[in-house]
């Protein structure tokens, strides 16, 4: 990647520190994806984006810059895509995923806080993630306190706009909503100098409803029997969505269900016979967090579905498409976004239901319910999650961890435990 560091430093990077993350990133993926048996082919495409991370997707968001383009970096799937698109600009996704950025956040942040928030928040006065650096403007969301209080210390950084998110579901709630939306309009119009028309908003809907759908599709194959990808792969694809070329990957993705759906004609899988299909439910995992799908798939276990906001969350609902005028769009999209059941809200049964439908649909064997270190928001609702499953008959077990891998040993050896039991369930009641 020796190529982009004239491009690196055209955007202000730290190049030193920027080469040690580099240096660590290469190895830890091949230890983590390469070393898989059995991968799909289709594959190869995504281990060409994150060979080039932070290079040929740089360029690309230059490039456009360059052209008089905008580039917004978001860090929440409450913020509608649709916006930015339709006013020729470009989303990124920007949470941090990676151990590499705490100590920076740390600098600035309380340590007893999520690492997804410290690893954001170091990306950028680190200076030593491009994508940030990239960002004409930032785009936070109200999903929890420490975001909330950390938009206004990386204000200090770079401009940031952020999106007031309702904490219940009542018909005011929606109005407010509804209103944000046309704040959030007015803004990027703002920024790109490009007015938002209904034919533009209409045509960025289908867009995103396209990628939407292809992501539909790659977690419709992992409803098989035979799963013919493993979960780690899904959930590298699904975090890759968050900033690829949308077209480039709507089509690599297409052609990889093509192969996937192939495979489950064969009855080709990539685990063995009666291998725990697993529900993985809780906070969204930041490229480059593959911790817990890797301890999982390592353990026993194959991941088939993700209650998440990087897995179905990000996908699952599409936006009305057709409306025919700007305030009948903004109402779809409203009502698309206001749909996700994220753990911020309050009442949440939403969640619950979509726990119990998913686990049912994937025909899993048990849920792993994940979360952050620190992250007080889906910590307090593993209650009403675990009331709700126990009385469904359906194993849980939650694990609390961040990015390091200090705590590895100790969650390999608890879900060995949990998959022997699971196998053991499944034993007794073929029976």
């Amino acid at each position: 990647m020796a190529d982009y560091r004239e491009l690196w430093k055209s955007l202000d990077m730290d190049l030193e520190k920027h080469d040690k993350l580099c240096e660590v990133l290469p190895e830890f993926y091949e230890d983590v994806y390469l070393s898989q048996k059995n991968r799909p082919e289709g594959m190869n495409y995504y281990n060409f984006v994150i060979s080039e991370v932070h290079g040929l997707r740089i360029k690309e968001l230059d490039d456009h810059k360059q052209n008089g383009g905008k580039v917004l970096g978001t860090f929440c799937v409450f913020v509608p895509d649709e916006i930015i698109f339709s006013a020729d600009a470009i989303g990124v996704g920007l949470c941090g995923g990676s151990d590499f950025w705490v100590p920076d956040g740390e600098k600035v942040l309380p340590r007893n806080i999520c690492p997804l928030i410290k690893a954001s928040v170091g990306a950028k006065i680190s200076g030593t993630c491009p994508y940030f650096q990239s960002a004409d403007m930032l785009v936070g969301e109200t999903t929890c306190d420490g975001k909330k209080k950390a938009w206004e210390i990386l204000n200090d950084y770079t401009p940031i706009h952020v999106m007031d998110l309702p904490q219940m579901k009542r018909e005011n709630d929606k109005k407010h909503w509804k209103d944000e939306i046309k704040l959030f309009m007015d803004k990027v119009e703002e920024l790109t100098g490009n007015k938002i028309t209904e034919e533009r908003l209409n045509n960025a809907i289908k867009l995103i409803n396209r990628k939407r759908r292809v992501l539909q599709r790659l977690y419709n194959t992992r409803k098989a029997d035979k799963l013919p990808i493993s979960g780690k792969d899904a959930l590298l694809i699904t975090q890759i969505a968050f900033y690829d070329d949308l077209e480039r990957f709507i089509q690599k993705t297409e052609e990889l269900c093509d192969e996937l759906e192939r495979r489950i004609e064969k009855g080709v899988g990539v685990f063995p016979e009666n291998t725990p299909r697993i529900l993985v439910t809780g906070t969204p995992m930041a490229i480059p967090n593959w911790k817990i799908h890797h301890l999982i798939e390592t353990s026993g276990g194959s991941v088939v579905c993700e209650e998440t906001c990087t897995g179905t969350r990000y996908f699952e609902n599409t936006v009305k498409e057709n409306n025919k005028t700007l305030d009948e769009q903004i109402d779809a999209l409203t009502d698309r976004y206001l749909n996700i059941n994220c753990a911020c809200f309050t009442p949440n049964e939403g969640r619950i239901d979509d726990i119990i439908r998913l686990y049912k649909e994937y025909n899993a064997d048990g849920v792993i319910y994940n979360t952050l270190s620190f992250c007080h928001t889906y910590s307090v609702e593993y209650k009403k999650v675990k009331e709700a499953l126990d009385k469904e008959g359906i194993p849980v077990m939650m694990i609390e961890s961040d990015y390091s891998l200090q705590d590895s040993g100790q969650i390999k050896t608890r879900l060995e435990a949990f998959f022997e039991m699971l196998k053991e369930r499944k034993s007794a009641y073929a029976k």
